[in-house]
């Protein structure tokens, strides 16, 4: 399931990264490791608000669609 498709609240893991390099190494900087949990908090205006490691980032719903989760 991709992380686009996830309930607002719901906390899960990250199986996966996918897409371009370039968004790869972007989202591995924030900390979306394999294994890894994230939480999604909210979907505002297509930005998704998700909570890694104790820290909140806003990314794109194109980003969102590259994160891989169970």
């Amino acid at each position: 399931m991709l992380l686009s498709k996830v309930k607002i609240g719901q906390t899960v893991n990250i199986i996966k990264v996918e897409g371009k390099d370039k968004n790869r190494r972007f989202l591995f900087s924030l900390g979306c490791f394999e294994g890894e949990k994230i939480t999604l908090i909210s979907v505002l205006g297509g930005n998704y608000v998700i909570n890694i490691k104790e820290s909140r980032y806003a990314i794109d719903e194109s980003l969102a669609k590259s994160i891989v989760v169970e």
